[in-house]
């Protein structure tokens, strides 16, 4: 028996505000050009939204508008909540893509060197890990409740955290803890909070979990009695900050690349995605009840240099042959995983919110090529 624990933060959480920020300026550059290299930063402190970056492209954004727009539309819009898109200053530092590396990825290779992790399991339908799961059940549905509801008081940053107890065989048995922090309007006390809290989000998300409830469960909601300053004015935030809670809660490695504000040429990114989709679909196949597979890069090298398949005893045939077969099945370079996903008519701001992983509309999450590997 063990006790495995991620957490997940809302949308208006500042490093996660900051990711929404640097990915809604990427969305707004590939919908003038395509073919634009965004690497955008977001660092967000009290009052202020600084935007920093390498940017290549034949379209124009208007990016103080668009940072503005993005923190309003997180809730920010009165400086009672210590932070308001209209009012806040924005100071942006962009330049052009390094020409030197522009030489590598103009002729097809990778953005960069580095080790992409992708990661499916069979304890959840979206094959994610439960805890990771439950997480950002509980602050999405912190974000609805809050938005249908603007009289309960509740504020737009909210932090989760799910304690799992796995049996021997690596399946999850029961829910042990949940940490629920809630912004929250100055008028609510402790006690109002927590009610509101329970009743309204942590009671509803667990309903849908309910084959994990075996016995009590400890709940610790806004823990130091209030949380009243939150959002940038509370803790800074910067872009990639919350790499664990975007992929797998910790139940998988992470190469230490972000995702958030960078172009599809960045293989930190599109190869992240496309190791999820390559791990989802050999579990899909049934080769693996469980599955980590990394691809390794050099920048301006379009190919792997490197693939490694590891199903920790659970495969059907010797993961080295399934590393093989995903060799032959898939395009690993920069532009074949972009083509094979779709990657350039992607929304990416949707990503910054609850996780990269586990959610249907995302192109990545499907397994069409299940059937391809078996």
């Amino acid at each position: 028996m063990k006790i495995f624990t991620s957490e997940s933060v809302s949308e208006g959480h500042p490093d996660k505000l900051a990711d929404q920020i640097s990915d809604a300026l990427l969305d707004a550059f590939l919908e003038q050009d395509q073919k634009s290299r965004v690497a955008v930063e977001t660092l967000l402190t009290r009052g202020v939204a600084v935007v920093a970056g390498e940017v290549t492209t034949d379209g124009y954004v208007d990016v103080a508008k668009t940072v503005r727009d993005t923190i309003t539309a997180a809730g920010y819009t009165d400086t009672d909540y210590g932070f308001d898109g209209s009012t806040c200053g924005v100071l942006v530092a962009i330049q052009e893509q390094s020409s030197d590396i522009a030489m590598g990825v103009d002729t097809g290779g990778a953005g960069d060197q580095g080790m992409m992790f992708g990661y499916a399991s069979r304890e959840t339908p979206e094959l994610m890990p439960l805890p990771i799961s439950i997480a950002h059940a509980l602050t999405q549905q912190s974000s609805e409740i809050r938005r249908k509801h603007p009289n309960l008081g509740l504020r737009p940053d909210a932090k989760s955290q799910v304690s799992v107890e796995y049996d021997e065989n690596n399946m999850p048995k029961r829910i042990d803890t949940v940490v629920l922090s809630q912004q929250h309007s100055p008028t609510l006390n402790q006690e109002a909070v927590a009610e509101i809290v329970r009743t309204r989000i942590i009671d509803p998300v667990l309903t849908s979990y309910g084959q994990y409830i075996d016995g009590p469960i400890t709940y610790h909601i806004n823990p130091t009695g209030q949380f009243i300053i939150g959002g940038p004015q509370g803790d800074t935030g910067v872009t990639g900050r919350k790499i664990i809670v975007d992929t797998y809660g910790g139940m998988a490695p992470h190469g230490g690349g972000a995702f958030s504000g960078k172009d599809p040429t960045k293989v930190d990114r599109s190869a992240a995605y496309m190791a999820r989709y390559v791990a989802k679909n050999i579990v899909a196949a049934e080769l693996a009840q469980r599955c980590v597979v990394q691809f390794a890069y050099a920048i301006g090298v379009a190919q792997p240099v490197a693939i490694n398949v590891e199903t920790f005893g659970t495969s059907t045939i010797d993961p080295h042959l399934i590393a093989e077969r995903v060799r032959k099945a898939f395009d690993l370079s920069p532009k074949g995983i972009i083509d094979h996903l779709g990657l350039l008519s992607v929304k990416y701001v949707p990503t910054a919110k609850n996780g990269h992983f586990g959610h249907p509309a995302f192109p990545w999450e499907n397994t069409k090529n299940a059937s391809a590997l078996k």
